[in-house]
C-alpha cells in the first residue's frame, strides 16, 4: 500500500508531554505533536517529532472539540511558518487502567489525518509504562 512509516520523538517533546501528564496525574492529558518529514534513501519514511504543544488537563473526560480545533488551527499557523506541521496527537487518560481512545481524540486524530496522512495518536497506558504513581 504504502512505504513503512517510523516516528523520531525529540527528547524535548517527550520530556513536555511527560511533564504534562505527571503535573495533572488526575486529568485526561492533550497534547498536538508537531514535526516534519525526513529526507532518506531508503524505503522507509521517517517523521521527526520536534515538538509537543500541551492543549487541556480536563478532569471529567469532556475536552470541548470546538476549543482543540481553534488550538489546532493556531499551532499550525504558528508551526508551518517554521516548515513544521501537526502530525499527531497524543493522549494519557485520566484513570490507570483506561486503554480506551476516548470519542473526541478519535475525532481530532481524524482532523489531523485528513491534513497529514502520516500522522499517528498516541494513548498512553498510565499502568505500563507507569508515568503517574
Amino acid at each position: 500500500m504504502g512505504a513503512e512509516c517510523q516516528y523520531e520523538l525529540a527528547q524535548a517533546a517527550y520530556v513536555k508531554l511527560a511533564l504534562h501528564a505527571l503535573k495533572h496525574p488526575a486529568a485526561a492529558v492533550n497534547v498536538l505533536l508537531v514535526g516534519r518529514l525526513l529526507d532518506g534513501a531508503s524505503s522507509t519514511v521517517v517523521v521527526a517529532v520536534v515538538d509537543a504543544v500541551p492543549l487541556s488537563h480536563c478532569p471529567h473526560h469532556l475536552p470541548l472539540l470546538p476549543t482543540h480545533e481553534l488550538a489546532l488551527n493556531l499551532v499550525e499557523d504558528q508551526f508551518g511558518a517554521q516548515g513544521l506541521a501537526v502530525f499527531g496527537y497524543y493522549h494519557a487518560n485520566a484513570l490507570r487502567d483506561d486503554n480506551d481512545l476516548p470519542a473526541v481524540a478519535k475525532r481530532v486524530g481524524d482532523h489531523i489525518f485528513r491534513n497529514f496522512p502520516r500522522s499517528a495518536v498516541l494513548l498512553v497506558s498510565v499502568a505500563s509504562p507507569d508515568l503517574r504513581r
